[in-house]
């Protein structure tokens, strides 16, 4: 029970912290506003992503949020994740950025078996 107590909340805050701290302070810098350019979709995809990653974080991270809301941001951000390398492997190729979403899902699963292994 401890191991996996600790597993999730290790990968939850890894998770908050790419997906919540991290846009929430940089959202609206040059550099991010042409990352989202660069993909092809206009600007307010960028802001709109933003607000849905940190109630999505909020969600993960709160324990009295109803379950069933857990699973909708939990299958959010592993349609993000998808979807971020489909288009970074689209617009620029194989590469890192193409994989680093995938990486980023595979900590989510982590998060997502130990939260249910939790529930149990």
């Amino acid at each position: 029970m401890k191991k996996n107590k600790l597993i999730y909340w290790t990968t939850t805050t890894l998770i908050a912290l790419f997906e919540g701290v991290m846009p929430a302070l940089t959202s609206q810098t040059e550099l991010a506003k042409e990352g989202i350019r660069h993909l092809g979709y206009p600007e307010y995809f960028g802001n709109a992503l933003v607000v849905f990653k940190i109630l999505g974080v909020l969600v993960l991270v709160i324990p009295q949020v109803p379950k069933r809301l857990k699973e909708w941001a939990y299958a959010g951000f592993t349609f993000n994740f998808l979807f971020a390398a489909i288009s970074h492997g689209a617009v620029d190729g194989m590469n890192g950025q193409t994989f680093f979403p995938l990486v980023v899902l595979g900590i989510l699963l982590l998060s997502y078996r130990s939260y249910h292994q939790l529930e149990r």
